[in-house]
C-alpha cells in the first residue's frame, strides 16, 4: 500500500472567507494521487466535489469515500482529514456556517446532479456581490437539500478490541472468517464483539463487513480494476454476486454507478 504523503493544510485568506452577504466561496484545487491534507477545521461548512478523482475524509469517527462525480459534506467546526486515492481535481464550496443545508451535525457523500455542476461551475462567472450571484446561491442550495444521500463511509469503533478486529478485516477484505474466527484475534469473545459492533457501530458484525466492502469496492472500480477482479479481491464467489450486494445497497449496478459523461473543466 502506497503511504500517504502529509500535506500541510494552508488556509485561505480571510477575504476569501464565506460571510453573510456572499455565503458560497469557490476553491478549486487539483491534487496528485496518495496526498493527505492533514487533520485540520474551519468555521465554515464545506461541500468538496470531485468532477474527476477519488477521495477519503476521515471524520467524526468514520471514513468518508468520495467517488467521481459526487461530493461530500463537511459541518462547520468539524476536524477532518482529506486522502487522495486517485489525482483529483477539487472543487469547494466553503458555506458560511448560518446557511447550513442539511439536518444534524454528520458528514455525508451526495449524488451531484447535472444542474449543480452546471451551477458549481457558473459560480465564478459573476461578479461579487450581485443580484444574480444571490439568486445563483438559493438555487445551490435548492440542489444541495434535493441531492441523495450515499452510503459510502465506514464507521469505525473506540474499543481496542473491536478496533483491532475492524483494522484485520480492512487489511484482509476477502477474509470469510466467521466472528468466533476472527475473535481469536481480538482478546475479546465473539458474543463481546458482538455487543460492541452494537453498541459502538450501531450495526451489526456481517453489515459492518459488507459496509467494509462497499467502501473499498468504490477507489477499485474508480481506477478501473474489472469488476471480476474487484469481486475477487473482496471475497465474492462470483462478480454477479458482488454485483447485487452493490446494486442493493446503492440502487444500481456498479458500472451503472461510475459510468459518467466527459464534463468539462470546472
Amino acid at each position: 500500500m502506497r503511504i500517504p504523503q502529509l500535506t500541510e493544510y494552508q488556509p485561505h485568506p480571510p477575504e476569501r472567507h464565506p460571510t453573510p452577504a456572499r455565503p458560497i466561496r469557490l476553491i478549486s484545487r487539483d491534487m496528485k494521487n496518495a496526498r493527505n491534507l492533514e487533520a485540520h477545521q474551519h468555521g465554515w461548512g464545506q461541500l468538496t466535489y470531485t468532477p474527476q478523482g477519488m477521495l477519503q475524509v476521515l471524520a467524526d469517527g468514520q471514513i468518508w469515500f468520495v467517488p467521481p462525480m459526487r461530493a461530500v459534506w463537511i459541518p462547520p467546526d468539524m476536524m477532518h482529514e482529506v486522502r487522495t486515492l486517485a489525482d483529483s481535481r477539487l472543487r469547494v464550496l466553503q458555506i458560511h456556517k448560518d446557511c447550513h443545508p442539511f439536518p444534524g451535525d454528520s458528514c455525508v457523500v451526495l449524488e451531484v446532479s447535472g444542474l449543480l455542476r452546471e451551477l458549481i461551475a457558473a459560480i465564478a462567472q459573476f461578479d461579487a456581490g450581485c443580484e444574480r450571484e444571490s439568486n445563483l446561491f438559493k438555487v445551490i442550495f435548492d440542489e444541495l437539500r434535493a441531492a441523495t444521500p450515499l452510503p459510502i463511509h465506514l464507521p469505525m469503533p473506540q474499543d481496542k478490541r473491536l478496533k483491532t478486529l475492524c483494522e484485520l478485516m480492512l487489511n484482509q477484505p476477502a477474509n470469510q472468517d466467521s466472528l468466533e474466527q476472527l475473535a481469536q484475534h481480538s482478546g475479546a469473545s465473539a458474543r463481546t464483539l458482538s455487543r460492541l459492533f452494537d453498541k459502538e457501530l450501531g450495526m451489526s458484525f456481517r453489515l459492518w463487513r459488507q459496509q467494509m466492502r462497499l467502501a473499498r469496492a468504490t477507489p477499485l472500480i474508480a481506477s478501473g480494476m474489472p469488476l471480476s477482479q474487484v469481486a475477487a479481491e473482496l471475497g465474492y464467489t462470483s462478480q454477479s454476486a458482488f454485483s447485487a450486494m452493490f446494486r442493493k445497497t446503492l440502487g444500481s449496478s456498479p458500472t451503472a454507478f461510475f459510468k459518467h459523461k466527459q464534463e468539462q473543466a470546472i
